[in-house]
């Protein structure tokens, strides 16, 4: 429920409207204030558990209490008739539509209807979901409110029950509210521009929600891209403004308990003056004033509506800003040029549609012309040509008000943009809503730093790099690359992977960017949807020690490095150390790098933190890419991951290891199509390894090989080969640059051409090695003749693999001849023998187990030992001999022995399987009959419930009670088995029944029990019919279709393993290939001594083990740089070579042969437009100088008759020429001079006087002298009621001025002179020397005629930490001492108005201690006058002004005692007052009249600004 606060804040908010924005909603009484996106979709999918009944219900308790209509509670009968012809009352509705209070005597019968009086709120009774029948089955939403309703409580229902998200742009869409006939091609351009914009930036469109004029047009566009549109783009947001008086067949959406939903027909033929709501808007806001057929009563909630919205901040993309707003203008009228003229008066950008019609092209003709040509005659001639039917009936006044307003309007320039189409490239409305966006930014006042990261971080919400690479990151400005770090962030957070390619192009450095805190941050803002996220809470939830939450607070994020680093060796394996070690008590690691100064909120965190360094600190991690690769692969980032690999240094094993945790997260992915993009993704980083290896492997061999085994410290310690065999990366594992190495390692020292009858050759009689029979690799073997051959002879895998296998045929042949003919009681030699050379294989089978040269444990070891099927196998064997040996050596149990033996052989034999993997020819067959041996398994589970029914059935049928399980299982089983390989059953049909053959009583063991028989005629008894179709049907389903489906799944298996074998033999080589490498060179039994000597090395000796070299080396640090290096060029290389093969594609070529012709349509259009505008444009100008001469022959005429010369003030000047091209004459944010022309005052002609309601009377520029005629010139007489009545002149009156005041002298204490002469005094009132205000009186100035003021400029050079003074553009900077009040956004310099008889400033005497105010004077006294004068101020009148004189006091030394003495006496007394020193700079915001005089002290000084 809505808080009775909430409603307060928005009644201050509309006290407070005309004032500097406040901050007046705050996130936790308003809820989804700041709530990113991803919060929102998990609020959305767990509130979508629930029915819609509940939301219903919860938002029909709380909008009857917290939103109002409004309703007439006394009937005053009205002059006018309704159209039907019925007496209304004077709020429009008729008599039976009050209620019934209303039409009863009432107190304030008789006197006149007041709104105020007569109009009350109660409990609105039209709120809930709109349906538009016969228009689809889309639903909006839509409310009727008061129109006094605070803005808080609308947003919040917007945010909170509607469930909008937070926008991080708001487009105000105004204009004609009539149907109005636009170009065609200049219609379809703003439907797409503007549909664009709301959906790539998630943006808000508000309009006035009819289904007319632009409202119908908006509505449009968003239908169109509904139709053409996927479910996956997203909605566009819709939201009109419109009031309920004025909604034809408003009666359908009133539901006291809310209309879920209400149906609602668009009749536009009935609708009279009424309107239809448009149905392709999303929300509707119906404002009520409680009266009937008036429009514009939205206009003022709209607008308190759309200022508090951009007054809100959004997460958008992990960067907060406050919502831009931005205006767009379509056609329009009186009311349009009022609402541009209002929101460029609040700083609000506008962009007009040029060609659209009416104000939209008056306001684009006059953005044309310079300030001196925007004239009354210029608004008269537009307004003839584009508002022909309104020019007839505008009175003199109102052109001079429309005047008033384009003078004004244009004036800002920074904050119009017009949009014509095909001009200057200008294709698109959305490129210009967001330039309009960006040049207002720029146009605010920010020191330069400020101003460029707000409108980055603009760019960066609306995800729109576009505009960034356009408008933001020219070659104007030079930047640091630490100044991105924060954005980086954001756009990392976003998953915004073009402009992480963005800012890495403008210089970020990654090995800069990641530091300690910001990966961090980056792994605690996670997407809460991806499974590495649940993976480390659940870690966290584990983690000993932690402590339980309370229920009431949250727990405090305490995500750490090492629980990352915890989940990343679970998905990498256990043979990686940690990447990211467990901190040391006190010890935080951290990157030493530079500190950017940036201050930015991403996700309530100040990013600035992030940046801070302290020394003492060691560096966490050699490759600061990898980190940031990996949390980018973690949440299955494709584009992201596939920049960041780009920079990434060890890019194979980057590669590698993305691959291994792709394919371990896809395992426990439950969605199935992440887990399919996990896959491909793995299967395309495995693809980039391979691309990369095989550039290396065709420039070096060698040094390709070495990059397979070189230790990886960035990736836990391990290698790359390591890595693809981890990841099952088989394509990786067999390229032949791997195969190759692998072959290399097999054949040890030897040459891989050595023939194998040589090397058998060789073993069989060793002295062959002296001959030169077998060649060797390197040079001093192939040189020397001794032992040396030998010992690497025999120290090859390969020689020791065949040495085993002999040893392994030899130890099968004499287990054989042992169990078929020398099995006796009392054991032989022949069987001591095998009791022996198993013993060797128990101990080598040990060595495997306990052997750890990477010292993971002997856990981790034993879990790989026992990873591997045929380590499983050897142990099954083994164990069953040592049972088999313990029977055998028991006499009475020799020949269980024997028997446990026998098939121990068998598992014996089934090792030679693996043992011949390493054959080219036997291994992929083995591996075809592995992938068989499951198809077998799933068949006799198929095979078995046939086999099995029809045994039992056939078993019932024939038998009765056989109690015998054996031959239970015989008939069931055994019998049913043989059936199927054509060994019928013998009493299946009777016809060979014989009694001899069974036993009748089942009594005999070696006989089956008869079946069913007559025993008088010694037949069988049971139904042979049946058991003959049950044998058919069995034979039927067995033989053919289980057979056949058993034939077919091995001929899908082999075809489908067939295609791959080559590659899973190549994969499953290296296990061979490794065991064999580290084996001890003797066979068994011999390797005893081997072991005897390792047991030795190893537990007495206490020598560790050695690193095997050929599969993981360690390289010095400069082997290893120069190495990556290598890498690293042969990466560029691939990236260069995949992108020519991808602009080679035919698809691709066709692509781009289509944009190109795009772009050459786009360009003839565009020049052909050119061309007429610029046609039109020179026919235009033409016309304008035939107007002039003929104005000028006419004079010449005129004078010549009367005989004279005439006077030159009738002398019509010569039209300008205008520009060939017809440019636009836009001055963009950076242009702070008026146009030629414009040398009036400006600011005292603000239509609206400040602090007041008061409007002054339009002033256009051409009648600001007082020698202008100006007969219609009627200004409001003014003056406030100030509370200091003894220090103001009186009030007076317009028609009874003040007396007894003396001006042009010293009247007593108020020196009523004024800098710039004697000024006139008209009617008693003296009269402003630079013209026309709009205003008379005195308004909020004390004094009538100058107010004089000072305004002390107080400077010191800006200087450095060594004191030095800071240049820039080789000029000396400067520092101004201002302050700041606390209801302004500027600051101001320190000086105003004097109290009679003081020479300080009241503002100054605020910031300045008593006990300095001598001094200060002294130094006033010393100061240099820079200025004196009349100040275009917005408290001007006709009768009153202020003229200042600034002084100048500078501190040229820092030393100076005076400059100590200030600093130590400043003081704020107000607490919401600020002071401090600032940096001289055109940008800092402070009012633009003291900005002039700033500009002026720079110069004196010959300072920058």
């Amino acid at each position: 429920m809505e808080p009775p606060a909430l409603r307060k804040a928005g009644s201050k908010q509309e006290e407070g409207f005309g004032v500097p924005p406040r901050r007046v909603a705050d996130p936790g009484v308003v809820p989804n204030l700041r709530r990113s996106n991803s919060s929102l979709c998990k609020v959305r999918r767990s509130q979508n558990l629930f029915g819609n009944s509940e939301k219903q219900e919860n938002l029909s308790s709380w909008i009857p209490e917290n939103i109002k209509k409004k309703e007439c509670v006394y009937f005053v009968e009205s002059a006018k008739l309704s159209d039907a012809g019925r007496v209304v009352c004077e709020c429009g509705y008729m008599r039976q539509q009050h209620l019934e209070e209303a039409t009863r005597p009432h107190a304030s019968q008789g006197k006149d209807w007041d709104p105020k009086k007569h109009v009350q709120e109660m409990p609105t009774d039209a709120f809930g979901d709109i349906v538009f029948t016969g228009l689809g089955q889309r639903v909006g939403k839509y409310v009727r409110l008061s129109q006094d309703t605070p803005p808080g409580v609308i947003y919040h229902l917007m945010t909170r029950y509607w469930g909008l998200d937070v926008p991080s742009l708001l487009i105000s869409v105004t204009g004609g509210a009539k149907d109005f006939n636009m170009k065609p091609r200049l219609k379809s351009v703003f439907r797409r521009g503007l549909v664009k914009v709301a959906q790539t930036t998630g943006a808000w469109i508000i309009t006035g929600g009819s289904h007319t004029g632009v409202m119908k047009q908006v509505g449009e566009a968003v239908r169109d891209f509904t139709l053409s549109s996927s479910h996956h783009e997203g909605e566009v947001v819709t939201i009109g403004v419109a009031t309920w008086g004025t909604v034809h067949n408003r009666e359908d959406l009133i539901h006291p308990s809310g209309g879920f939903p209400a149906e609602y027909v668009v009749d536009e033929e009935g609708q009279g003056h009424l309107t239809c709501l448009d149905s392709n808007h999303s929300h509707f806001i119906l404002v009520d004033d409680g009266t009937h057929g008036r429009y514009g009563v939205e206009i003022p909630l709209r607008t308190r509506l759309e200022r508090f919205i951009s007054e809100q901040t959004t997460e958008r993309g992990g960067v907060a800003i406050k919502i831009p707003i931005v205006c767009v203008v379509l056609e329009g009228g009186p009311g349009t040029l009022h609402t541009i003229y209002n929101a460029i008066t609040n700083g609000t950008p506008c962009v007009v549609v040029a060609g659209s019609g009416r104000v939209a092209d008056v306001l684009a003709q006059a953005a044309g012309l310079p300030m001196s040509e925007v004239t009354i005659s210029r608004t008269q001639r537009s307004l003839s040509v584009f508002c022909q039917e309104m020019f007839e009936t505008l009175p003199e006044s109102r052109v001079v008000e429309w005047t008033k307003k384009i003078q004004d309007i244009v004036r800002r320039r920074q904050l119009l943009t017009i949009f014509r189409e095909g001009k200057d490239g200008q294709q698109d409305v959305d490129v210009a809503i967001l330039q309009a966006l960006l040049k207002a930014s720029r146009s605010h006042d920010h020191v330069g730093h400020e101003n460029w990261d707000h409108q980055l971080k603009l760019a960066v919400a609306w995800d729109r790099v576009d505009i960034a690479r356009s408008e933001i990151f020219t070659d104007e400005r030079q930047r640091k690359a630490s100044e991105l770090h924060p954005v980086m962030v954001a756009a990392l957070i976003s998953n915004k992977p073009e402009f992480v390619k963005l800012f890495l192009e403008n210089g970020v450095r990654l090995q800069e960017f990641v530091t300690w805190d910001t990966l961090l941050h980056l792994y605690r803002n996670l997407d809460p949807c991806c499974l590495f996220h649940s993976k480390l809470q659940q870690v966290l939830a584990e983690e000993p020690g932690r402590p339980a939450p309370t229920p009431p607070t949250p727990p405090a994020p305490c995500l750490q490095m090492h629980h990352v680093a915890q989940v990343l060796r679970e998905l990498l394996g256990d043979f990686t150390q940690p990447l990211y070690p467990r901190p040391r008590t006190g010890d935080r690691p951290r990157l030493l790098l530079p500190v950017p100064n940036v201050k930015l909120h991403v996700q309530g965190v100040r990013l600035r933190s992030l940046y801070k360094r302290s020394p003492g600190h060691v560096a966490f991690t050699m490759d600061p890419v990898r980190d940031l690769l990996i949390w980018a692969v973690v949440q299955n980032r494709r584009e992201l991951a596939e920049i960041i690999w780009a920079q990434s240094q060890d890019c194979i094993a980057a590669a590698l290891a993305c691959s291994k945790i792709l394919k371990e997260l896809s395992k426990e992915e439950e969605d199935t199509d992440s887990s399919e993009e996990m896959l491909a993704l793995a299967d395309e980083y495995e693809h980039r390894a391979i691309g990369v290896f095989t550039e290396c492997y065709r420039k070096d061999e060698d040094r390709a090989q070495k990059l397979l085994t070189r230790v990886s410290e960035a990736w836990g310690k391990t290698t790359c080969l390591q890595l693809a065999l981890e990841a099952k990366d088989m394509k990786f594992v067999s390229h032949g640059g791997v195969q190759a190495f692998l072959t290399k390692v097999w054949w040890g020292q030897l040459c891989v051409d050595n023939r194998l009858w040589r090397v058998i050759l060789c073993m069989l009689a060793f002295p062959l090695l002296y001959t030169g029979l077998i060649s060797f690799r390197e040079r001093r073997l192939r040189a020397g003749r001794g032992l040396l051959r030998v010992r690497a002879f025999f120290n090859a895998p390969v020689v020791i693999f065949h040495l085993n296998i002999l040893s392994y045929f030899a130890f099968l042949c004499v287990f054989a001849y042992v169990l078929m003919v020398d099995f006796q009681p009392t054991p032989s030699w022949c069987e001591c023998l095998i009791y022996l050379w198993l013993f060797s294989l128990v101990c080598e089978e040990l060595r495997q187990l306990f052997s750890d040269p990477d010292e993971f444990g002997l856990m981790k070891m034993a879990l790989l030992y026992f990873s591997d099927f045929w380590n499983k196998l050897d142990v099954g064997a083994i164990l069953l001999f040592i049972a088999g040996l313990t029977c055998r050596l028991i006499p009475g149990l020799l020949y269980p022995g024997r028997i446990i033996l026998s098939l121990d052989f068998i598992m014996f034999c089934l090792r030679l399987m693996h043992i011949f993997t390493i054959s080219k020819t036997l291994g992929p067959k083995i591996i075809i009959v592995k992938r068989m041996m499951k198809d077998v398994f799933f068949f006799l589970f198929l095979l078995a419930v046939w086999v099995v029914s029809f045994g039992v059935a056939k078993q019932a049928i024939l038998i009765h009670n056989e109690r015998r399980v054996d031959w239970i299982f015989r008939g069931v089983v055994y019998q049913s088995y043989l059936t199927i390989f054509g060994q019928m059953p013998a009493f299946i049909d009777g016809v060979n029944f014989s009694l001899d053959q069974c036993s009748p009583n089942g009594t005999d063991p070696y006989k089956p029990k008869c079946p069913e028989s007559d025993a008088v005629r010694q037949e069988p008894a049971f139904p042979e019919w049946l058991t003959v179709i049950l044998l058919c049907l069995y034979l039927l389903f067995t033989n053919i279709l289980l057979l056949n489906l058993l034939i077919a799944m091995f001929n899908y298996t082999f075809q489908q393993v067939q295609e791959h074998t080559d590659q899973i033999w190549k994969f499953q080589r290296h296990d061979l290939i490794e065991e064999y490498q580290g084996r001890p060179p003797a066979p068994p039994p011999f390797i005893v001594l081997s072991h005897l000597h390792l047991f030795i090395k190893r537990v007495v000796l206490k020598i560790p083990a050695r690193r095997r070299k050929q599969l993981k080396n360690k390289l010095e640090k400069n082997e290893e740089a120069a190495l990556l290096s290598w890498e690293i060029y042969l990466k560029e290389s691939y990236l260069q070579n995949q992108q020519y093969q991808q602009k080679q594609r035919p698809e691709q070529k066709i692509q781009d042969i289509g944009n190109k012709i795009s772009t050459v349509v786009d360009l003839l259009e565009m020049e052909s437009l050119k061309r007429s505008g610029s046609t039109g444009q020179r026919l235009a100008s033409l016309e304008e100088q035939v107007a002039q001469m003929s104005r000028a022959l006419h004079w010449v005429i005129k004078a010549l008759r009367d005989g004279g010369f005439g006077s030159e003030e009738g002398i019509p000047a010569p039209a300008p020429q205008k520009a060939s091209e017809g440019q636009d004459l836009e001055l963009d944010g950076r242009q702070e001079e008026e146009d030629v022309g414009d040398s009036h005052h400006v600011n005292a002609r603000h239509l609206l006087y400040p602090d007041s309601h008061v409007t002054r009377f339009p002033v256009p520029n051409e009648k600001v002298p007082w020698e202008t005629e100006f007969p219609i010139y009627q200004p409001p007489f003014y003056t406030d009621d100030r509370k200091d009545k003894g220090f103001v002149d009186p009030a007076g009156s317009a028609r009874e001025p003040p007396s007894g005041i003396s001006y042009n002298a010293v009247d007593g204490p108020t020196d009523r002179r004024s800098f710039h002469g004697v000024y006139a005094v008209q009617d008693g009132l003296p009269l402003n020397p630079m013209g026309r205000t709009g205003l008379r009186g005195r308004g909020a100035l004390g004094c009538f005629g100058p107010n004089h003021t000072l305004q002390p400029v107080i400077t010191r050079w800006r200087r450095n930490q060594d004191g030095a003074i800071c240049r820039k553009s080789i000029k000396k900077m400067l520092e101004v001492l201002v302050v700041k009040h606390p209801l302004s956004e500027h600051w101001a310099l320190p000086g105003g108005s004097r109290d009679p008889g003081e020479m300080l400033p009241r503002k100054l005497k605020q910031v300045l201690r008593r006990e300095f105010w001598s001094s200060f004077q002294n130094l006033l006294t010393q100061g240099t006058e820079v200025y004196k004068g009349y100040v275009d101020d917005p408290r001007n009148t006709d009768n009153a002004w202020i003229e200042t004189v600034a002084i100048s006091i500078h501190f040229p030394d820092q030393s100076d005692m005076d400059l100590k003495r200030l600093n130590s006496h400043l003081h704020a007394c107000d607490p919401g007052m600020s002071v401090r020193w600032q940096v001289v700079d055109k940008r800092i915001p402070l009012y633009a009249n003291h900005k002039t005089i700033l500009r002026k002290v720079a110069a004196l000084y010959g300072a920058f600004y």
